[in-house]
């Protein structure tokens, strides 16, 4: 997917990411600035043992703001004790009414490394084929690693051995901060807070040679992204200027509007997330078929738009034999391929529905940016009079 302009705007609350080509929204990222975001180290305090599934046993740890992360004993140690202080890092955001999911091993991610301290060994990126193409960055990292653990990323083989050296010590550092402040802080605590990814997408853009333009009104990231020689734009609200606002306030929707007539409706619930074609009262098959493929690009650009994850069921209009999906499957496939959040098409289940699993980073946007109706309690409905 390439992107051409990428808008950043940042409050004293929420900051948003919105990657834009040719004029659409691709995709968006609403961060709070108190969100609980998978990265984050903190001091916690045990605060219940709890049993699991399958005999396992686990920890509710309060990591702050009212909230407990789930410690699996696996990453734990059984012999926790309730008010016990202990540094955890969050690996999975919280969901509906699922618990963060915490672990011990903490791993701090650089440009080209991502240092585990907790581990003994250099371990490479299986995305990286060539391995003799490394051979002197992976010499490198084992002269200068002890009782240390380290793993080599995909972007490391356009690295020199000097910048490999300085990012070890950089991580090496930032690490040594968590350890000190954790010995000088009081449970819950923040140690460490995982910065938003505006860089990181700006940097893959940038690269790739499709970016042109940033529009923010951060002054701070234009400083730090000035040796990329980019057009940098500074806007009072970057959102509404860019037409952003509009996209989120569509994307909260649960009803789209195709422009052949169909429609997409998109519900949330627990268990997974379920999209419906509905053809419009269309009945031809010719006409059907490019309504569904239609359907097909525009739910891979909402699954992007609104975060959704896990599990995904699409029930698509018209006749559900392989050989009518088959051709959908590949436009899904196309419009997710470059997705940050690593999908996974399972096919068209015997039920004449489409599966896909996606992994989930953090929060929908529905999530993010609006709450369960008091009355209706989710369900959209309320009691007839009478």
């Amino acid at each position: 997917m390439s992107i051409d302009t990428i808008v950043y705007d940042k409050n004293t609350k929420v900051s948003g990411i919105a990657l834009i080509d040719d004029g659409i929204v691709k995709d968006i990222e609403i961060i709070g600035q108190n969100q609980i975001l998978a990265g984050n180290v903190y001091l916690g305090k045990i605060t219940k043992k709890i049993s699991l599934a399958m005999g396992g046993e686990g920890f509710f740890v309060n990591i702050g703001e009212n909230k407990d992360g789930l410690l699996n004993c696996e990453e734990g140690d059984s012999r926790l004790i309730e008010g016990q202080s202990v540094v955890v890092q969050v690996v999975q955001e919280s969901h509906a009414e699922k618990h963060a999911k915490v672990v011990r091993s903490v791993q701090l991610p650089g440009k080209y490394l991502v240092y585990c301290p907790y581990r003994m060994e250099v371990k490479v990126s299986n995305k990286i084929e060539d391995k003799s193409q490394i051979e002197e960055l992976i010499e490198t990292v084992k002269q200068n690693t002890a009782q240390e653990g380290w793993v080599m990323r995909t972007v490391c083989v356009s690295a020199t051995p000097e910048e490999i050296k300085a990012e070890m010590d950089e991580l090496r550092a930032k690490y040594e901060e968590i350890r000190l402040k954790a010995r000088n802080s009081h449970a819950p605590e923040i140690l460490y807070r995982e910065s938003d990814s505006v860089v990181n997408y700006i940097n893959a853009y940038a690269a790739r040679g499709s970016l042109q333009k940033i529009v923010t009104n951060d002054h701070n990231l234009e400083k730090q992204i000035e040796k990329l020689n980019l057009e940098v734009v500074i806007s009072q609200s970057p959102f509404e200027d860019c037409g952003v606002d509009e996209v989120i306030g569509e994307a909260l929707e649960k009803t789209i509007v195709l422009k052949s007539g169909g429609r997409i409706t998109i519900e949330e619930t627990k268990a997974c997330v379920a999209i419906d074609v509905d053809s419009g009262g269309a009945f031809s098959y010719g006409h059907i078929n490019s309504l569904n493929e239609e359907a097909a690009t525009e739910i891979a650009r909402q699954i992007r738009l609104r975060n959704l994850s896990g599990r995904i069921v699409i029930d698509f209009a018209g006749r559900s034999e392989y050989r009518y999906i088959k051709p959908l499957l590949g436009i899904l496939e196309e419009g997710l391929q470059d997705d940050l959040n690593k999908s996974r098409i399972i096919g068209l289940s015997h039920g004449g529905l489409v599966e896909i699993i996606r992994v989930r980073r953090r929060a929908s946007l529905l999530e993010i940016m609006s709450r369960e109706c008091k009355h209706c309690h989710g369900t959209g409905r309320v009691e007839k009079d009478g």
